[in-house]
């Protein structure tokens, strides 16, 4: 190129190169903002996707708690598996120690009260185990049939027979344990009963069945069944609710283990009919929560198999 044709260049003042200093300066720091505003934008979005819609309560919480969360989801983000892994594990541990449940116990509780002797559940369609095993002690009075409970029903029966004296009530135990032999000649002297008033047999035995027990059907083989009179009324029967006795018992009963099992109103669960003389031992801590449920025995314990899982 001719020496002439080249283009003649100016030389810059010191303010001029301040200037251009300055804005190739504001240049790069707009540039770096750009691209870190698309980053943080499209985490942000990212996220948005993935979080769920927060609730009323969620929305009112306090920005401390917003900020963790959002933070746990960077980590999880960051490093996955560590803090989903501890949630997922609390959580497992918090569903089993949940109370969240009609009868506000703990799996581990339900599973410990379903597994007390003193729970078996005895009835029509639960046949008494083959391997359930106790000791007796006699506790009847001198007109029972049967005389004798578990040894722990026992106890409980005689300390709660001083309560109602000390009252000025008299409570007798006029039928405890039953062997299953014993229970066998009950249940066909009463299926005879029906049959000698003209039913089938087939129908005899089911007629039979909501009064007396099937053999090892019937909870008095477990020994831990009383059947309860006074001297206001000796027989077991219905009459027996309007003694003083059998409003004692309803009143008191439960501090020493007892619970009226066939109540009334319950008969289509319990398939057995109002027994007001009825009595069964189930120990005092368990007495007091079946009581204040409300519930009758079979709806109680089908509620801690829900629980327990």
């Amino acid at each position: 190129m001719d020496q002439q044709h080249r283009p003649t260049h100016r030389r810059l003042t010191r303010a001029e190169v301040r200037r251009r200093r300055r804005s190739r300066a504001i240049r790069r720091v707009a540039g770096l903002t750009a691209v870190v505003c698309l980053v943080v934008g499209g985490a942000a979005f990212l996220l948005n996707r993935k979080a769920p819609v927060p609730s009323a309560s969620a929305a009112g919480a306090p920005a401390s708690s917003a900020a963790s969360e959002t933070n746990g989801l960077l980590t999880d983000r960051l490093f996955p598996g560590s803090a989903a892994e501890s949630t997922s594990a609390a959580a497992s541990e918090g569903a089993e120690e949940s109370r969240d449940n009609a009868l506000g116990l703990t799996k581990a509780e339900a599973a410990a009260m379903l597994a007390d002797p003193m729970m078996v559940l005895v009835n029509h369609t639960n046949k008494m185990p083959d391997n359930y095993t106790f000791d007796t002690k006699e506790c009847g009075s001198q007109t029972a049939v049967n005389k004798t409970l578990q040894t722990a029903a026992c106890d409980a029966f005689l300390e709660m027979q001083k309560a109602a004296a000390a009252d000025g009530v008299t409570v007798w135990m006029q039928s405890g344990y039953r062997s299953v032999k014993y229970q066998t000649g009950l249940y066909e002297r009463k299926t005879k009963y029906y049959t000698d008033r003209g039913y089938d047999t087939a129908t005899a035995k089911e007629m039979a069945a909501a009064v007396v027990n099937p053999p090892g059907y019937s909870e008095h083989n477990c020994g831990l069944a009383a059947d309860l009179n006074s001297p206001e009324h000796t027989g077991l029967d219905e009459g027996f609710e309007n003694t003083t006795a059998f409003r004692w018992l309803c009143e008191h009963a439960v501090e020493y283990g007892f619970i009226l099992r066939y109540p009334k109103g319950a008969e289509d669960k319990t398939e057995i009919t109002y027994e007001p003389w009825h009595w069964r031992y189930v120990g005092r801590e368990n007495a007091a929560k079946i009581s204040t449920s409300g519930l009758c025995f079979e709806d109680y314990t089908a509620q801690l198999h829900a629980i327990a899982g």
